[in-house]
């Protein structure tokens, strides 16, 4: 007789987790939950909503009668996703933590907590997206040493686990998970992934788990909570006080308090103009931000994009990016935003060493120009 297969499920207090256990119990699994703390509220004068999401997540398990853990990583957060969130600012460029944070914590931390630490034979989590594997053989799945040096044997025989898009369009998160390692993905279960957000309420509705169907849907970032973006932002990183300039004749408009915090493409808020103003460049060495009326401003607008290191999900590229050294694909650089087909082209960018397993690429956009963005960001 077949063990009962064991599934960690990540728990955030919310009513898309709390179905995803009630899911994975359904079909029969050993389920535990795990709330993790990324955040530690004290420190923020309790702005950030943890102990209560944590006594939700709690709740959860008690109502489906399965084991509840709460494990911290509030050094891990801080280390490898707000540091990283900061350093980006910094240098000017707009980073996405929760992309981060999926990436170091969630598929790192608590993966390698719920395997080792709890011994699961997969984790799941609330995320509406799936993989190309079903249940069965993602148990199977085993840990698969990576290769010493920069590249694996052509050879080798391994077929890698794809991301596949949600059913629900509209709240497909795929975008938050592009940065996920391809052994965590081949353990990893989405309950979520064939549904809607619309039908995941009916199920919680119909089993007691109405103290999270009720919660309003978690929004941005939680360390920044409801205070001003700007504000918080300041609190870490030293104003450098500069000029909005027009585009079109270098007039000045207006100060800002920082070109860093400043995202292509953005709408500036500059006092004492009550006609819109867009971000189309930020010069580093003046301080000076250059904007551009209107949204449809030729300024903002974009066909090719160059960016550096690639995170390939398959943990190689393509096999027609390799052949042809280009390829026809789609991409998108926001979250929900309508994808953009493209064509991908390999590359390098000046003064680094060429790496066809993870080197550069160029985005040329095929269906006419794209709004303006920070292209040093990393691809999704």
């Amino acid at each position: 007789m077949q063990a009962v297969r064991h599934v960690v499920c990540a728990l955030s207090g919310g009513v898309d987790s709390a179905v995803a256990a009630l899911l994975l119990r359904r079909r029969g699994y050993q389920v535990t939950g795990v709330f993790m703390k990324n955040w530690d509220s004290l420190d923020e004068h309790g702005v950030c909503t943890a102990d209560k999401d944590c006594e939700d997540a709690y709740r959860v398990c008690q109502i489906l009668d399965i084991p509840f853990h709460q494990v911290s990583y509030v050094k891990e957060y801080w280390n490898d996703v707000f540091s990283d969130f900061l350093n980006e600012y910094e240098k000017g460029r707009t980073p996405n933590p929760d992309i981060v944070c999926n990436k170091h914590i969630k598929f790192s931390c608590f993966f390698h907590y719920a395997v080792d630490n709890l011994g699961a034979d997969a984790i799941a989590t609330g995320h509406y997206a799936r993989t190309s594997l079903e249940d069965e053989e993602v148990f199977e799945q085993k840990h698969v040493k990576k290769p010493e040096g920069l590249f694996r044997n052509r050879f080798e025989v391994r077929n890698a686990v794809k991301l596949l898009q949600a059913a629900d369009s509209f709240k497909d998160q795929t975008f938050f998970l592009s940065q996920v390692s391809q052994d965590a993905l081949r353990r990893t279960i989405f309950p979520l992934g064939g549904l809607t957000k619309e039908f995941v309420k009916k199920i919680a509705a119909e089993n007691r788990l109405h103290h999270v169907l009720q919660k309003k849907e978690s929004m941005g970032m939680c360390f920044i909570g409801k205070r001003n973006f700007e504000h918080f932002l300041l609190q870490y990183l030293q104003p450098r006080p500069g000029h909005f300039i027009s585009i079109e004749d270098n007039k000045v408009l207006g100060t800002h308090k920082g070109w860093f915090l400043y995202t292509l493409g953005q709408r500036a808020n500059i006092g004492g103009l009550r006609e819109p103003w867009y971000v189309v460049e930020k010069d580093s060495v003046k301080g000076n931000v250059f904007v551009a009326p209107r949204t449809d401003h030729p300024a903002l607008y974009r066909d090719l994009l160059r960016t550096s290191r690639v995170h390939w999900i398959a943990e190689e590229p393509p096999a027609a990016l390799v052949r042809d050294k280009m390829m026809e694909c789609h991409f998108r650089f926001r979250h929900q935003m309508a994808l953009v087909r493209c064509v991908l082209q390999g590359g390098r960018v000046p003064g680094q060493r060429e790496d066809p397993a993870a080197g550069a690429v160029c985005l040329h956009t095929t269906e006419g120009p794209a709004q303006s963005w920070d292209g040093h960001r990393k691809p999704q």
